[in-house]
């Protein structure tokens, strides 16, 4: 679920999802088997990202995504050590 706030228009939310799904596959070998909430920072505003399939946005999503599943890597990493 991508709320209104961060992506007004139901493509762009559509977008970031797919980057979602993309992003996650590639990370999901390395991750626990649960059920992940991603939650990212950022707004996607219209007048900065036109549009939806533009790799401008595409690419700023990808950034994001990666640092969050990066450091959720690092964080569990973390909490196997210390188990």
């Amino acid at each position: 679920m991508v709320p209104k706030r961060w992506a007004r228009r139901a493509v762009t939310r559509n977008a970031i999802k797919r980057q979602i799904y993309n992003v996650g596959e590639r990370f999901c070998h390395h991750l626990p088997a649960a059920a992940h909430v991603v939650r990212l920072r950022t707004t996607f505003d219209r007048k900065v990202y036109i549009s939806a399939s533009s790799d401008h946005l595409k690419l700023a999503v990808r950034q994001e995504l990666e640092q969050l599943f990066e450091r959720a890597l690092h964080h569990g990493h973390h909490q196997e050590v210390r188990a």
